[in-house]
């Protein structure tokens, strides 16, 4: 579904990524872990168009979507979801929702939304920054929803939240794709991407130096974090 091939980023004369591989099947969650720097946000921002592409391919399902601008790639039915969240904070949680809607949503209408974010069905005449940091990131998820995309990528979902707000999040993102829904993140928590991840990818200097399953990386994890996560 969501697939790299030797892709290389800038950001104006800055060479971020130096040729990204990757492969994640539909109906998987990957996660994409890697100190701070090493070009995890600029994949996916690469994915989405939002960072200029050299050499390489960005491809989701079939469809070549290399060089695409970001709005074409939303409406390809892929949607994104920043770290920080990036939610409008004068409107509410309505209107926030409401804004990223096209059409009237088929797969993710705001009843089903509701269902599964309990909190935001009383907050959704508060306005964006009246929310408490994990009502935000369920809005900002639920907002990129709301366009039924078929791929969801996702930066730094737990980012400053409780633990309990986060295990929320994890049972969240674990059964979107029973729903339909490819879930590609980046991560620091890596216990989080042990819980929830099929395929985990660890980036080094702009490259993937290490892909393997939740098991594979337990059995490895005090050498992958010296290797590769730790300072």
């Amino acid at each position: 579904m969501v697939r790299l091939e030797e892709l290389h980023a800038y950001y104006g004369a800055s060479h971020v990524l130096h040729g990204v591989t990757l492969d994640l099947a539909a109906g998987q969650v990957g996660t994409i872990l890697g100190r701070n720097g090493v070009g995890k946000t600029t994949t996916l921002r690469t994915i989405m168009g939002l960072a200029r592409t050299g050499t390489g391919r960005v491809l989701i399902g079939d469809r070549d979507m290399t060089g695409w601008a970001p709005h074409r790639v939303a409406r390809a039915g892929v949607a994104y979801v920043p770290e920080g969240r990036q939610i409008f904070p004068a409107l509410t949680a309505l209107e926030n929702i409401r804004v990223a809607e096209r059409r009237p949503a088929a797969r993710w209408p705001l009843e089903r939304l509701l269902e599964l974010f309990p909190p935001l069905r009383e907050r959704l005449y508060h306005r964006g920054r009246q929310l408490s940091g994990g009502e935000q990131q369920m809005l900002a998820i639920a907002r990129g929803l709301v366009s039924d995309p078929a791929v969801l990528l996702l930066d730094e979902p737990s980012q400053g939240l409780a633990p309990m707000v986060v295990r929320e999040l994890a049972r969240v993102i674990r059964g979107l794709p029973a729903e339909g829904v490819t879930v590609l993140l980046v991560e620091q928590n890596l216990k989080l991407a042990e819980l929830i991840a099929d395929q985990v990818f660890v980036m080094m200097k702009g490259r993937v130096v290490y892909a393997a399953t939740p098991e594979r990386l337990r059995a490895e994890e005090d050498d992958v974090r010296r290797r590769y996560l730790t300072l």
